[in-house]
């Protein structure tokens, strides 16, 4: 736990235990996890009663990052659009209309100094991919990955809409909501992010090489690894990395030892430039040795057809015959967890109470990999069904485009980890100036 608040912003409630409070408003409970420079809290907002996560950043680091990333998410503005979008009805009657943010983006609700911490709070967010990963046995299915495919390329299509690269991509930055919420992926830790463009003029920043290596080694683009300045095809291709991570269960570099950490980018990027996309691929749908030969081909300054990553994998998804029915891996994994807690309870009707610990496990390279907090089981099946149905409804009209995702905001049974955010899957997020592995 941090180092005491100063007594002027602490209560005494009436239990007189102490009570930690920033912003005023909201009160700073239990640590739930890291992020990349910094710890996230558990918080409440006092007046609601509503859960947030809190970041705590020391005044004094060396590297300071969450001034810039508050000022990012208030530009994101959490993902909201202006437009009233009506929800999608099982019985074909127009639902009154919701004006809510759609992009999964949390929204910031403050940010401030208090004490010796630079501190912002957002949205309270679920576990994230790397977790479920985890949780599934370090394996998706090829159903899983194309649902979160589009998502995820909507999430960097949104921020490059915004005149920002993200330059972390990896599964520990994407986590799913909580409660309603839970189907919708979220991107988030812009610590690393950067302009890449005049938001006014749109002129493009210029091409630089000699540039120090920005983000996760493992998901790096290649010409990141040689030195070039990054911009949105380096976005893209380290998702293309994370797909692949997630369908094959690891990548080729990973697992590399060296001496330092100089040789162990040097000994990743040999072996990523020395692996073939066909290799990398091999065994798996050609549409994905199409988005690299794309990403890849991309020049500095293009700007990428984002349309046309995404129809490569809906139309993947519906020739295997697939259904968006929002059945991800570890979505079935609860609902089955569930079912035995029921059974062997005796079969009563009530709600299930079953819990699903997600806990450590070991990565391919021996090293723990962290994961925070629990996984909840819901049990109710007609919010299942609904839910089913109001998803497939949304995709097949559109896809999971930013501007159809309420559909998805339907209650469904979905894992829910209290938690922010979480180090880099294989404990290799601790920075080194602005380097990461």
């Amino acid at each position: 736990f941090p180092p005491p608040i100063p007594k002027e912003r602490m209560s005494h409630p009436r239990d007189s235990a102490l009570e930690l409070r920033v912003g005023k408003k909201f009160r700073l409970g239990r640590k739930i996890g890291s992020g990349s420079f910094g710890d996230i809290y558990l918080g409440t907002n006092m007046t609601s009663g509503e859960e947030v996560g809190i970041k705590l950043e020391s005044v004094k680091s060396k590297h300071p990052q969450l001034l810039y990333e508050s000022k990012i998410y208030k530009i994101l503005n959490g993902g909201r659009t202006l437009r009233v979008v009506p929800l999608p009805s099982r019985k074909r009657r127009v639902s009154p209309p919701l004006a809510v943010g759609l992009v999964g983006v949390p929204n910031l609700h403050w940010f401030g100094v208090e004490g010796e911490y630079n501190v912002m709070v957002i949205d309270l967010l679920g576990p994230s991919l790397e977790d479920l990963f985890n949780y599934c046995g370090r394996r998706f299915q090829l159903k899983t990955v194309l649902m979160i495919a589009d998502q995820l390329l909507c999430r960097l299509e949104y921020c490059h809409s915004k005149n920002f690269i993200h330059r972390d991509v990896k599964p520990d930055n994407f986590l799913i909501g909580l409660g309603k919420r839970a189907q919708i992926v979220h991107v988030i830790d812009f610590g690393l992010a950067k302009k890449y463009r005049d938001p006014k003029t749109h002129q493009h920043i210029p091409y630089r090489e000699n540039k120090n290596l920005t983000g996760t080694a493992r998901y790096a683009s290649i010409n990141t690894h040689v030195g070039i300045e990054q911009s949105r095809r380096d976005d893209l291709e380290s998702l293309g990395y994370v797909y692949m991570y997630f369908i094959r269960g690891s990548l080729p570099w990973q697992g590399l030892k060296a001496n330092t950490k100089k040789q162990k980018y040097e000994k990743i990027m040999e072996k990523k430039m020395n692996t073939p996309i066909e290799v990398l691929c091999k065994g798996y749908p050609a549409e994905f040795r199409a988005y690299f030969e794309y990403c890849r081909a991309l020049r500095f300054d293009d700007k990428p057809d984002y349309a046309y990553l995404k129809r490569l994998f809906k139309e993947l998804f519906f020739r295997k015959g697939f259904q968006f029915d929002a059945m991800f891996d570890w979505t079935v994994l609860n609902l089955r967890s569930g079912r035995r807690e029921r059974g062997t309870s005796g079969g009563e009707g009530e709600r299930s109470s079953a819990r699903v610990d997600v806990r450590q496990e070991s990565g391919r390279d021996g090293r723990q990999v962290a994961s925070q907090g629990r996984v909840y089981v819901r049990d109710e099946a007609k919010e299942a069904a609904d839910a089913q149905l109001q998803a497939q409804a949304s995709y097949r009209s559109g896809g999971l485009r930013d501007d159809r995702q309420v559909a998805m905001d339907a209650g469904y049974p979905a894992p829910r980890v209290a938690t922010g955010t979480s180090r880099d899957a294989l404990g290799e997020a601790k920075p080194l100036s602005r380097q990461r592995y």
